[in-house]
């Protein structure tokens, strides 16, 4: 069960719109939720159609959604490290990291059932082993836990930052300053509830340190590393710069040079203290082919 608290900042809005617009939860199943009396205004039970005003608390309960069956297959996985405790994956460009609403097949997480057997179930049936995500078109490195003692372990490191995960991005633009931080609050865009951004309004605290790595025509190379670990954060905070990331199909635009599926954004490095031993543990993901090829046409680009 997910509890999400929100204020209201205006008056007028309904209820469900107003939820819809903050959260990944369709309009239609708000109301649902709240005839199960699991949305409240003030500590009261709402309608969906009830008016907010101003101030108002809007609380909602939302039970997971887990399907009849995720199911474990046979999907060839580049795995970078594996004992009986954790296993480190370096994700493929395309790949979803665990089932979700109509996509319950070809993800990271049916890929690790099969190769595993078992995994951690405290995220239970959707979400087996996995203590942090990858979008579906960044590449790179990922870790899943074996069990729970791992996966808490983990989990641990990743809100103590004691778990540090860089990436390289292609950016637009020239970034003119050699590193820095972005230290600027991500929630949920309320034009666009598939979108985040970086907003005052139930948001929550990010961070994400940078470095330029290569200049080039039009583009930079950046090494970034996350302090926390928003939905889209690199993505969101390399756009709110004036330097989206390189063919992003909701932050940027297409690259120009190629087609590169996506966002050309890698989790190139991962460094964690193994849950067992203690010991300090550093994985790399070699970059895919397609973010090598536009580099190298960028560096001609840029030499004519």
């Amino acid at each position: 069960m997910e509890h999400l608290e929100f204020i209201a900042e205006e008056s007028g809005m309904r209820a469900d719109a107003w939820l819809a617009g903050l959260t990944d939860i369709s309009r239609t199943r708000i109301k649902e939720l709240a005839q199960e009396g699991k949305v409240t205004v003030n500590g009261k039970p709402a309608k969906g159609s009830q008016k907010l005003f101003a101030g108002d608390k809007v609380e909602i309960d939302v039970p997971e959604e887990v399907p009849m069956d995720v199911l474990p297959e046979d999907i060839p996985l580049d795995i970078l490290y594996e004992d009986s405790d954790i296993i480190v994956i370096n994700k493929p460009k395309g790949m979803v990291v665990h089932p979700a609403a109509g996509v319950y097949s070809g993800t990271l997480v049916n890929a690790l059932l099969f190769h595993c057997r078992d995994l951690s179930g405290i995220n239970g049936v959707l979400r087996p082993g996995i203590v942090h995500r990858i979008d579906k078109d960044t590449t790179g490195c990922i870790v899943a836990c074996k069990n729970d003692a791992s996966h808490r372990s983990l989990a641990a490191q990743i809100a103590d930052k004691t778990c540090h995960r860089e990436y390289l991005a292609v950016v637009d633009g020239i970034v003119d300053h050699e590193e820095g931080v972005v230290d600027a609050p991500i929630g949920r865009d309320r034009r666009d509830r598939k979108r985040m951004a970086v907003t005052e309004t139930n948001s929550k605290e990010a961070r994400t340190h940078f470095t330029v790595a290569e200049r080039f025509k039009n583009n930079t190379l950046v090494d970034c590393r996350l302090e926390t670990g928003r939905t889209h954060q690199i993505r969101v905070h390399m756009k709110y710069i004036g330097h989206p990331v390189t063919g992003d199909p909701v932050y940027g635009s297409p690259c120009k040079l190629m087609d590169t599926q996506g966002q050309v954004l890698h989790a190139y490095k991962l460094s964690l203290n193994h849950p067992r031993s203690g010991e300090a543990m550093t994985f790399t993901a070699p970059l895919p082919d397609y973010f090598e090829t536009l580099l190298s046409m960028l560096r001609e680009e840029s030499a004519e």
